[in-house]
């Protein structure tokens, strides 16, 4: 039997919403990372990072999918039930997959999902402001809520294919308000993906949630990573903002662990893994 969960240490008490703030409040930055089973959460929760995130990115790095979109929510909470048996400290948030949040009902439904059967502590929607009511719904339904704009994969077919965002002044202009709008419907969280630097710090600057990039440049409160780009598992072309972890190192937990360390330090990103 495994017993890896009766030998994990418990110096820190688990990371709560309250915690992400006040991290964002004293400067501190939050190292994040994706994991979908028991055993890579046992790691990534031993190397020291802060959230944990299931996302629909399973789709292509487990499932071997092109894209998120074929992932569902049954999927979905398999992984995150399954993630959560290794987790101790980490906050854990998982991905509202492709068409599972149209209308404000359904959201609510697929999140008390996400919630009561996966264990999540917190859900993430993709969408600027078409998703302001479904925000403000989950909002006064006492579900927290990570939004996620700038590059939105299940909207890949949509964009164009997987294109840095933001780069024009009307879009850059559009996607500040976009995040000023979410905290006020009531999002908890910021997720950016692919935009420029100064973009995303104009958006950390415009909100009081905590902010998270990826592919965002250093100017946010944390930093999320795709575990298996982190140990460079991830088959065919790597996005600009991957990093090996895992060279030079003996283990995945000392690659994960270095990860954490580069986060907090801010020596990742570094100015090779950022849009401009």
């Amino acid at each position: 039997m495994y017993t890896h969960l009766q030998s994990k240490a418990r110096e820190l008490p688990p990371i709560t919403i309250s915690t992400l703030r006040k991290m964002k409040a004293d400067g501190e930055k939050i190292a994040c990372i994706t994991a979908y089973d028991a055993s890579f959460a046992t790691v990534v929760d031993n190397a020291g990072v802060d959230l944990v995130l299931v996302g629909d990115s399973l789709g292509m790095v487990i499932q071997g999918h092109d894209t998120t979109i074929p992932v569902s929510m049954d999927e979905m909470i398999y992984h995150c039930k399954s993630t959560l048996r290794g987790l101790y400290r980490p906050f854990l948030v998982a991905d509202l997959p492709f068409m599972s949040y149209s209308t404000p009902d359904q959201a609510a439904t697929n999140s008390a999902r996400l919630m009561q059967e996966g264990k999540a502590s917190m859900v993430k929607l993709e969408g600027g402001a078409p998703q302001l009511h479904v925000v403000e719904h989950l909002a006064k339904c006492d579900i927290p809520i990570c939004a996620h704009i700038g590059l939105t994969p299940q909207s890949v077919h949509k964009l164009g294919g997987f294109r840095v965002q933001g780069r024009h002044a009307d879009d850059a202009k559009e996607m500040v308000q976009a995040a000023v709008d979410l905290e006020s419907a009531g999002a908890d969280m910021v997720l950016l993906e692919c935009i420029p630097n100064d973009l995303a710090l104009r958006i950390h600057d415009a909100v009081s949630v905590p902010t998270i990039g990826i592919g965002a440049g250093p100017e946010v409160d944390g930093q999320i990573l795709v575990l298996y780009d982190v140990l460079d598992i991830t088959p065919g072309r790597k996005p600009r903002f991957a990093k090996n972890f895992l060279a030079g190192r003996d283990s995945v937990r000392d690659a994960v662990t270095a990860y954490v360390e580069a986060v907090k330090t801010g020596a990742y990103p570094a100015p090779e893994h950022c849009f401009e």
